[in-house]
């Protein structure tokens, strides 16, 4: 049975989800968001093919886990003799030549650690969503699977007999594999992969030493923000809200979604996290792809929700038939309708991250005027659509309403402005942008705020409990001690609360009530707790949620509250950077941690 107790290598180019009995069941070629030549994780309970193991004859026991502050898995396996060997994957990503070597490859090591295991290896890939499967053919040292337009290349220095036919051998010497591009490799797999171990573990250490952690819970966010650097793709910037499709957000429903795509939202959230690691490359390129996506897409008048990471990604929605789903839950999703929706808290999302570029002195400074007359014109965007029914945060597909959270987003944005025309010397306008802010504002808590009970919906005009209502604090429309704001939080406790982890909302959308916990949601509860000084149960939810973390630690986007079992697209961005920035505030200061540990 498929689960999410799975983990991830990547090198920001590629990325592949591997199981605790170390089998590969989702990689996407030859980018994130590309053909998921191995697709076991969402093809039914026991697929035949899309994956890559090795059988261990007689295993008994499995051990899982990273090499410590790197994106290297270690799996070790033992039989029911004592032998055991253990296996390291990985994808290359070192500097080479002055820049950063992430070919579209993923790398298998494996090592005998005693006895005189025997085992076989299965390689079986498929292209084009499950409906294309070729006859391996043999090299010299390799075995190609494909045409002349799509095909892989798996390089080894084991017997590729043995492994095209599957035959069980007994493992005697260390044996590397390199799956991926169809070109020919510069050394011999033993060199190579010995190598590009050493230079890949000390690269993920090398950028985990330039991580700002907080005192407490280091390793859940050492984890949390490695995961989030291997969602992002470096060679344009974008962030993908998660490395799959079609990972149900319930057992038996069609809650399922491709997020292998950069959502705007996320955008301010994402920088936020980034900002607080010190993960200062990683944010400058996320937060140029937004402003180059903005900029694309302003003349058009409709600026969409979610982008491809790369050119020429289709974002078109359609359904892979040949793949059986995620434990059998249909429809497999390619591409997204939400790209068509009108979301205008995107708006907001777009001004607040491109304002990192003016504030944060890390960064190059900006000349000219020419991000600040594009900002302008996504402000008056917000302002004008601030009320505008939408499809909203949550992507609601058969209905449109005025969201709060759309109308606090369109407040920041104005708000941003002013404060960006303040930095750049332009007195008047950041005057008239501030003005313009306090309107939005103004109406927006007057018709947000319910009548004679005093909380804060989350649709104007009507009384609908939504968590998001618990982000405008962090916005700045409101302040924690803000009276509308603590009614909320006694609302939403009341009616979305289930066993410790928060629902979006409760009531029924275009696919009946929600079933499962929204992960993201409950690290707003927290960090809202924190915010009104209740800190001590704040903590307490933050252990609950991090207890919840699959066997390697990481999140996924929701999670039944009633059995606590993950489910949702994996590894969730939104979840990661919710864990970094509730760890950020929940954490003791370096000196109180110090202090008290003396």
């Amino acid at each position: 049975m498929p689960s999410l107790e799975l983990a991830p290598v990547g090198n920001c180019a590629v990325a592949s989800l591997i199981d605790q009995n170390g089998r590969h069941l989702w990689f996407c070629y030859p980018r994130l968001d590309g053909d998921p030549v191995f697709s076991a994780l969402i093809d039914g309970v026991a697929p035949e093919r899309g994956f890559m193991d090795v059988v261990l004859n007689g295993q008994v026991d499995v051990r899982q886990a990273y090499l410590p502050n790197t994106a290297i898995l270690e799996t070790v396996l033992t039989d029911n003799t004592g032998g055991a060997l253990r296996i390291l994957d990985f994808a290359p990503r070192f500097t080479l030549f002055g820049r950063i070597y992430r070919p579209p490859m993923i790398v298998r090591r494996i090592e005998p650690i005693s006895g005189r295991p025997r085992i076989k290896i299965r390689v079986r890939p498929q292209f084009g969503y499950g409906e294309r499967r070729y006859k391996p053919r043999l090299g010299s040292h390799h075995i190609r699977w494909g045409n002349d337009e799509e095909a892989v290349r798996l390089t080894t220095d084991a017997t590729v007999s043995y492994v095209a036919e599957e035959t069980e051998f007994a493992l005697d010497r260390p044996l590397s594999f390199f799956f991926g591009q169809d070109e020919s490799l510069n050394d011999n797999p033993d060199t190579l992969a010995r190598s590009f171990i050493d230079q890949t573990t000390n690269y993920w250490r090398d950028w985990v030493r330039s991580l700002n952690v907080p005192f407490d819970w280091q390793e859940a966010v050492i984890r949390a923000a490695i995961t989030l650097k291997l969602c992002s793709y470096e060679d344009t910037g974008a962030i993908v809200a998660a490395l799959t499709t079609s990972v149900s957000e319930a057992h038996g429903t069609v809650r399922n979604w491709d997020y292998r795509f950069c959502w705007l939202r996320d955008a301010f959230f994402t920088v936020n996290a980034l900002n607080r690691l010190n993960a200062t490359r990683t944010m400058e390129g996320f937060v140029r792809f937004v402003v180059d996506a903005a900029e694309r897409d302003i003349e058009d008048g409709f600026i969409a929700p979610l982008f491809s990471i790369a050119p020429g990604g289709d974002t078109t929605e359609r359904v892979a038939e040949a793949l059986a789903g995620y434990r059998g839950n249909r429809p497999v999703r390619v591409g997204n309708a939400a790209v068509s929706q009108m979301q205008n808290d995107g708006y907001g999302s777009i001004i607040m991250s491109a304002a990192q570029l003016y504030y944060d002195k890390r960064l190059p400074a900006l000349e000219g005027d020419h991000l600040y007359k594009l900002l302008c014109a996504v402000g008056r965007r917000a302002e004008r659509d601030a009320f505008t029914p939408d499809a909203g945060l949550w992507e609601y597909r058969g209905r449109a309403r005025a969201h709060s959270y759309t109308g606090a987003m369109s407040w920041a944005a104005l708000h941003r402005l002013g404060m960006i025309a303040q930095l750049l010397g332009k007195a008047k306008e950041a005057s008239d942008w501030f003005g313009r802010a306090s309107v939005l504002r103004h109406e927006l808590m007057r018709r947000a705020v319910v009548p004679g009970e005093g909380w804060i919906s989350g649709a104007l005009d009507m009384a609908v409990v939504d968590a998001s209502s618990l982000v405008l604090p962090e916005i700045g429309v409101v302040q924690p001690n803000d009276p509308a704001f603590l009614e909320t939080l006694k609302v939403v406790e009341k009616r979305l609360m289930r066993n410790g982890f928060l629902l979006r909302y409760e009531e029924a959308d275009d696919f009946g009530a929600p079933d499962n916990a929204f992960l993201l949601c409950t690290f707003w509860y927290i960090d809202a707790l924190a915010l009104v000084g209740r800190k001590d149960e704040a903590r307490e939810l933050f252990a609950n949620v991090l207890a919840r973390r699959n066997h390697v630690g990481l999140l996924s986007e929701d999670i039944d509250p009633k059995t606590n079992e993950l489910w949702g697209n994996f590894p969730q961005t939104y979840s990661q950077v919710g864990l970094i920035l509730s760890a950020m505030r929940l954490s003791r200061s370096w000196e109180e941690g110090l202090w008290r540990a003396s």
